[in-house]
């Protein structure tokens, strides 16, 4: 037992039905006191949730009795990662890892054997699931409350807190980073898998997250924050209203255009090529334009650098803008193609994902497409469609790194 002077507070948790905040003494004695306004919304699922001052994670429980453990960021940013591998998974390779946690024997028994040691080696601590906006957006649509809510929970379960930083912010931090440095072999980007607070939305799509309060120390006011994002990231996966579509912001439609105008012109691929390419910089205009302001470049810098040929040829030695521009080659340079609403989803965070990760499954129609970039780029991340081929690879990694 501890003495007088030893005496800590090593749990600090907040609970719904009680509403009360309590403090656990390493004694095992608490302290409880009523909390002065509502902390959960009624939708909300969530029915306590917990942390030790030392921060080395945050527990979370649901009103159906299941529990989320996310790890959380350290204050001086060094790294959690620890070596795991980083697998990502698009939307509808989630399903099969959702049904084993469940105990469902839903699909394949090869991917229900292969969800199966996914979920062994996130809880071994050999590799990271991480979440995406595109998974928030997709799983918290679904019409289906109890389907919605067990999905989002595997996620929540298994990504840890892990997240992919918003694809639109990471193009906009290469851009800035090759008009700042450039680009050259080896150069190394600011993480896009990562555990900080308010990124899977940000300041790319107009999001301003909740300040701490302006009297708090900075590791105090870092801690808030960190706080307020990882349970707002769990309560909004799991309420139970669920969300609603936006509305179409015609890039499918605008992409079409495109690509039927290729269609109809004729010429070779490489004529082709240079005009996805001009297609692409006038969709950047806007992001090309801010960065290399905020980057110190003068208008006719950019000018200068917009009709050089070299231009795309940066472009695709980003690491998520040049997968992007492979996949929009692919996708344009395919006579017939048809543009779906989630293409632009799917494009935009798997060639994120795989610009940062170590390995991706998806469906086939984006695989193709994203494998063939990478393999001209001379990438090293690995794509694949299935489960099972997926978690053949990463077991291979897994042996070759246990034998280092």
């Amino acid at each position: 037992m501890d003495s007088g002077d030893d005496l800590r507070v090593v749990m600090v948790m907040l609970e719904r039905d009680a509403e009360s905040i309590v403090f656990t003494r390493s004694d095992g004695k608490e302290a409880r006191f009523p909390l002065r306004f509502p902390v959960f919304e009624p939708s909300s699922m969530l029915s306590r949730i917990a942390y030790p001052p030392t921060f080395e994670g945050l527990f979370a429980q649901t009103s159906k009795g299941d529990s989320i453990v996310f790890e959380l960021p350290r204050y001086d940013g060094a790294s959690r990662l620890n070596g795991r591998l980083v697998v990502y998974l698009d939307q509808n390779k989630w399903r099969p890892v959702s049904d084993v946690l469940q105990g469902r024997d839903a699909g394949g028994q090869a991917d229900r054997k292969a969800a199966r040691r996914l979920v062994e080696w996130v809880e071994q601590g050999r590799i990271i699931l991480p979440a995406s906006a595109g998974h928030y957006y997709e799983t918290t649509k679904w019409s289906d409350a109890e389907g919605r809510y067990r999905l989002g929970l595997a996620i929540l379960q298994l990504s840890r807190g892990w997240q992919l930083r918003d694809p639109l912010q990471v193009r906009r931090d290469e851009l800035r980073w090759m008009f700042k440095n450039g680009v050259r072999p080896g150069a190394v980007f600011p993480a896009a898998i990562t555990l900080s607070p308010n990124v899977i939305h940000s300041a790319a799509r107009g999001v301003v997250p909740p300040r701490p309060p302006a009297d708090f120390p900075p590791e105090e006011a870092f801690r808030h924050e960190v706080l307020v994002s990882a349970t707002a990231l769990i309560d909004t996966m799991l309420d139970s209203v669920g969300g609603e579509r936006g509305p179409e912001s015609g890039w499918t439609g605008a992409n079409q255009r495109f690509s039927d105008w290729l269609d109809d012109e004729g010429g070779d691929s490489q004529r082709k090529r240079k005009s996805v390419d001009v297609w692409l910089l006038r969709d950047l205009q806007q992001e090309v334009a801010e960065e290399s302001y905020a980057a110190g470049w003068t208008t006719e810098q950019v000018k200068d650098w917009v009709s050089a040929s070299q231009s795309v040829q940066e472009l695709g030695n980003l690491p998520a803008l040049g997968l992007f521009r492979e996949m929009l080659h692919e996708r344009h340079l395919n006579r017939g193609t048809t543009w779906k609403p989630n293409d632009v989803i799917d494009m935009v965070y798997l060639s994120c994902a795989a610009g940062y990760a170590d390995f991706v499954v998806c469906e086939r129609q984006m695989r193709e497409p994203l494998a063939r970039g990478i393999h001209r780029l001379g990438r090293r991340t690995q794509v694949f469609r299935s489960l099972a081929e997926a978690v053949a690879a990463i077991s291979i990694a897994l042996e070759a790194e246990a034998d280092s």
